[in-house]
C-alpha cells in the first residue's frame, strides 16, 4: 500500500490529494496565497486532517505548478540573461529575442551577443567558434552582473559541440555562471529554440527559490518523504531537474488535469474539458497522456518550439458574467474569478454568474438557490445553450476524427457542461473538481529520446530499437521501475534534405517510480 499526496497550485486555488493506491482518501481546494507556501501549507493540513492518516505514513509528494508560467506572464522575478547565439556571418539578420514584447525583452535585460560559429544541416560548420569573442562575454557578464547565459547554436539538435565548447569557456572566465544549452531544451527551429533557453535562463534563481521553499513547506508540515515535480507531458522530474528546467512546468495545470480525467474514468483516449472559474482548458488524451503540440507555442507574447501540451484556453467559467437579454445574450469571457464566493448571486452578490445559471437550472447545488429563483426562464435557457455552443466549439477543435469519443469534465467548474456536447457523451468522474491534484498524484517517471540517426550500414528497426534503449535507461536512472516501462510515442521522420539517409527519431517511455511498487 503506498500513500501519495498529489498538490496542484493555481492562480486561483491550490488543490491537495491523498491517494491510496487508486483510491482517492480526501480531495480539498484552498484559495492560493499571494506568497504561494502559505496556500500549499493550508491545504497539506486541511487534507491530511480529511485523510485521516499519520504524516509519516505518506511515501512520496508530487507538486504541480503555474509558478513559473505565472512569473513570464507577469514579467516579474526574471534573471537578466546574456542571450549567446552561434551563428554569424549567416543569422546576423535577426538577433536574439527579435519578435520578444518589449516588455519581457527589457526585463531580462535584453543582452544579446551574436558570435561566429554554427551548422550547416548537413553538419557542415558555418564557421569556427570565436573563442576569444566567448571570453570577452565572459568579463561582460562579470561586469554587468548578469545573472545567467543562454547558448544558442545552428543547428545544434543536431550537433551540439560548439555550444558545449562555448559553455566550457564561459565556466573558465564565470565559474558559478549558470548556462543554458538551447539544444537540451528545444527542437530545430533557431530563434523559437533560443527563445525557450533564454526564458529557462531567466528563471534559474526563481526555481532554486521555489524548490526550497517546497521542501521547507513540506518539512514545516512533518513531511519528511521526497518531492517530485510535475512536468508539461504528464510525468515526473526531481528537484534538481526542476532547478535547471523551469520551463518543464509551463502548462503542467492542464495537463494534470487530463491524467487526473484519465485516471478518474480510466479512460485512456478522450476530449477533457477543464472548467475553472475564467477559463476552460481543452485538450485531447491519447493512451491516457495529453497530446503533445507539433507547432509553434507562445508563452508570454514569445514563440517557442519545446515540448508543450496541445492545449488551448476559451473564456468560459463558473464565475463567468452573464450579460444581456435572452434574444443577445453573452456569456464571459470576463469573470469575477476568484471573488465568485463573494459577488455571485447564490452567495449573497449582485453579480449574475453561469454558476447563479447552473443552480437556477438544477445543473448544481450551491450556495442559496432561493437568490436566482427569480430569473427569467428564457434568460437560463438562451445562457445554458450559450454555454453549451462555446463547449461544443471548443471540444470539436481539438477532435481530429470524426469518431465518437467521451468527453471528459473536471474542475471546480465542470456543473456547466451539459450531459452531452454535440454528438459526444460527457463524463463527469467522483472527485472531477481536484482531477489536478490527482493527476499529480498519479504521475509517472519518464525518459526520451529526439535526435537525427543516421541509417546508413543499418536498419530502421535498429535505430528505433536503439532510441528505445536510450529512452528505457534514462527513465530507469530518473527513478522508473524497469518491469513498469512502456512505449507511449514514438515516430521517425526522414530527413531527405541531410547526407547518410538520415532519420529524426523521437521515443518516450513511461513507468512508474520505484516507491510506488507495494511491496
Amino acid at each position: 500500500m503506498v500513500l501519495r499526496l498529489g498538490i496542484d497550485v493555481g492562480g486561483t486555488n491550490t488543490d491537495a490529494v491523498i491517494l491510496r493506491d487508486r483510491e482517492v482518501l480526501a480531495g480539498v481546494k484552498r484559495s492560493t496565497t499571494e506568497d504561494v507556501m502559505s496556500g500549499i501549507s493550508q491545504a497539506l493540513e486541511a487534507v491530511i486532517a480529511e485523510a485521516g492518516v499519520e504524516r509519516d505514513a505518506i511515501d512520496v509528494t508530487m507538486l504541480g505548478t503555474t509558478h513559473f508560467t505565472n512569473a513570464v506572464i507577469e514579467r516579474r522575478a526574471l534573471d537578466p540573461v546574456a542571450a549567446i547565439r552561434l551563428g554569424l556571418p549567416a543569422t546576423a539578420c535577426l538577433p536574439p529575442m527579435v519578435d520578444w514584447p518589449e516588455d519581457l525583452r527589457a526585463e531580462v535585460g535584453g543582452h544579446a551577443y551574436m558570435v561566429r560559429g554554427g551548422f550547416e544541416f548537413d553538419g557542415r560548420e558555418i564557421a569556427a567558434l570565436d573563442e576569444a569573442e566567448i571570453r570577452r562575454i565572459g568579463s561582460e557578464i562579470t561586469e554587468k552582473g548578469i545573472r545567467a547565459a543562454a547558448i544558442s547554436s545552428v543547428f545544434s539538435p543536431i550537433n551540439r559541440e560548439m555550444e558545449e565548447r562555448a559553455r566550457d569557456i564561459l565556466r573558465e572566465v564565470c565559474p558559478d555562471l549558470p548556462v543554458v544549452l538551447s539544444s537540451e531544451i528545444g527542437r530545430i527551429g533557431l530563434l523559437e529554440r533560443e527563445s525557450a533557453a533564454i526564458m529557462n535562463a531567466s528563471l534559474l534563481s526563481l526555481s532554486a527559490q521555489t524548490v526550497d521553499a517546497f521542501d521547507r513547506a513540506l518539512a514545516e508540515a512533518g513531511l519528511n518523504c521526497p518531492f517530485f515535480v510535475t512536468q508539461n507531458d504528464g510525468t515526473l522530474m526531481g528537484a534538481d531537474t526542476v532547478r535547471r528546467f523551469p520551463v518543464l512546468t509551463f502548462a503542467s495545470g492542464p495537463t494534470n488535469s487530463m491524467r487526473g480525467a484519465a485516471f478518474l474514468t480510466g479512460v485512456k483516449d478522450a476530449i477533457v474539458i477543464d472548467i475553472g472559474g475564467t477559463t476552460t482548458d481543452v485538450g485531447a488524451l491519447q493512451h491516457g497522456f495529453p497530446r503533445q503540440a507539433s507547432t509553434v507555442v507562445d508563452v508570454g507574447g514569445v514563440r517557442t518550439n519545446f515540448r508543450m501540451p496541445d492545449v488551448f484556453s476559451v473564456g468560459l467559467g463558473g464565475g463567468s458574467l452573464v450579460q444581456g437579454s435572452p434574444e443577445d445574450i453573452q456569456v464571459g469571457p470576463k469573470s469575477v474569478g476568484y471573488r465568485l464566493t463573494k459577488e455571485a448571486r447564490v452567495f449573497g452578490g449582485d453579480t449574475l454568474t453561469t454558476t447563479d445559471i447552473a443552480v437556477a437550472s438544477g445543473m448544481a447545488e450551491v450556495g442559496n438557490a432561493e437568490a436566482v429563483a427569480d430569473i427569467d426562464p428564457a434568460l437560463i435557457a438562451a445562457a445554458k445553450e450559450k454555454i453549451a455552443a462555446i463547449l461544443e466549439a471548443a471540444v470539436e477543435r481539438s477532435r481530429v476524427s470524426p469518431d465518437p469519443i467521451p468527453v471528459i469534465a473536471v474542475g471546480g467548474g465542470s456543473i456547466l457542461a451539459p450531459d452531452r456536447i454535440g454528438d459526444l457523451e460527457v463524463l463527469r468522474p467522483e472527485n472531477f473538481a481536484v482531477a489536478n491534484a490527482v493527476g499529480a498524484a498519479i504521475a509517472q517517471i519518464s525518459g526520451e529520446v529526439d535526435r537525427i540517426f543516421a541509417l546508413e550500414g543499418r536498419t530502421r528497426e535498429d535505430c528505433l530499437a536503439e532510441a528505445e534503449r536510450e529512452a528505457s535507461e534514462s527513465a530507469v536512472a530518473s527513478g522508473a521501475t524497469r518491469e513498469t516501462l512502456a512505449v507511449i510515442e514514438r515516430e521517425d521522420v526522414p530527413l531527405a534534405y541531410l547526407p547518410g539517409n538520415a532519420t529524426r527519431i523521437h521515443v518516450k517511455v513511461v513507468g512508474e517510480m520505484g516507491a510506488f511498487q507495494d511491496g
